[in-house]
């Protein structure tokens, strides 16, 4: 539909104009079309009104990136025929961004190779930094507090190094998502029960169930998710009906944060990350965390992460001068994120 007058609708096809008659229209029903306040105009108002004030002059790129179609990464699958496949996706005109993650705007599917295994697993390309600025090594024990739908775990084993693996999701349903990833991206002898443990239990509880425990804990919560609530009206937290749930988030993170570092073994390292670009969500969370933890009897201090920052810049777009952790903008020319991500050292 390209105009509309006060008598009749134009169409252009072919260079032709044409002109339908009133009467020959049909009338649409509203109530069954769409609703008739769409959750992303209700979330594409709010982040108008704070993103505009929070970023100033970033925002209008920062709004049409993530109004565009983004680019995603293929997270190579060492347990299948990895070489064979960086190959085929570099054919395919994808670009290696860091040894087994590639990157480009579309992939075809993947497709099970020898092994069995898919050969790949699509996502947010910024997604792997929290993973990465993690730095798991040989031997470690590492928890997953909020794992689902699986990315971030099948990234941590990609490593292959760890020693045991604690996987948490609130959501059963999602849980057995994650289970159909493992499934069909991981031999079933690399994830027994004695490598890793998946639970789905309130993930606030963790601290209490396994304190003192972990060298490394992954608090990658429940956010916005910005850049789906721009674009899709199912499961959008920007729903009236979800206003309470969603103002309740901040308090939710926080208190994922608080477990995390409860968790995690007097110098264990802890990332917290988000895909929000609020700092309502991120930098806010952090300092509420710290300051319950403390209470509790638990410091923690923050990591400078500008030197890790830039080994990805010419990757990701990353906000300038973050005042905690390290914030990836959307950006028409690296269309990934937002992902915000920080981390945080256990000292006691």
């Amino acid at each position: 539909m390209a105009a509309r007058t006060d008598t009749r609708i134009l169409l252009r096809k072919l260079g032709t104009i044409y002109s339908i008659p009133r009467r020959n229209r049909m009338k649409a029903k509203w109530a069954t079309s769409q609703p008739k306040f769409p959750s992303t105009s209700l979330a594409l108002q709010n982040f108008d009104m704070v993103y505009g004030t929070q970023l100033g002059d970033l925002w209008p790129s920062v709004r049409v990136s993530m109004l565009s179609e983004q680019k995603y990464g293929a997270l190579i699958n060492n347990f299948s025929e990895a070489a064979e496949v960086m190959e085929e996706l570099q054919l395919q005109g994808a670009l290696d961004f860091v040894y087994n993650g590639m990157v480009k705007s579309r992939f075809k599917p993947a497709r099970p190779h020898n092994s069995g295994t898919l050969g790949y697993y699509l996502m947010d390309a910024a997604s792997l930094l929290p993973v990465l600025a993690l730095d798991v090594q040989e031997g470690h024990t590492v928890l997953d507090l909020c794992a689902a739908p699986g990315g971030k775990t099948l990234a941590l084993l990609q490593t292959q190094a760890i020693g045991h693996l604690a996987v948490n999701d609130f959501s059963a349903s999602r849980t057995s998502r994650l289970r159909r990833v493992l499934q069909s991206y991981v031999p079933r002898e690399y994830w027994s029960e004695d490598t890793v443990q998946i639970t789905s239990c309130d993930g606030r509880k963790f601290g209490e169930l396994e304190r003192d425990t972990f060298d490394r804990v992954l608090v990658d919560v429940p956010c916005t998710t910005d850049r789906h609530s721009l674009l899709e009206e199912d499961n959008n937290i920007f729903k009236k009906t979800r206003m309470k749930e969603r103002q309740k988030l901040p308090l939710l993170q926080a208190q994922l944060l608080v477990a995390g570092l409860e968790a995690a073994r007097p110098g264990g390292e802890v990332v917290y990350s988000t895909c929000t670009l609020s700092q309502l969500q991120n930098e806010y969370v952090v300092e509420q965390a710290l300051h319950v933890a403390q209470e509790a009897g638990i410091t923690a201090h923050v990591q400078d992460l500008r030197a890790f920052a830039r080994l990805f810049a010419a990757t990701f777009h990353f906000a300038p001068n973050p005042r905690l952790g390290e914030l990836v903008l959307p950006h028409l020319t690296a269309n990934f994120g937002p992902i915000y991500f920080c981390k945080l050292r256990r000292t006691s």
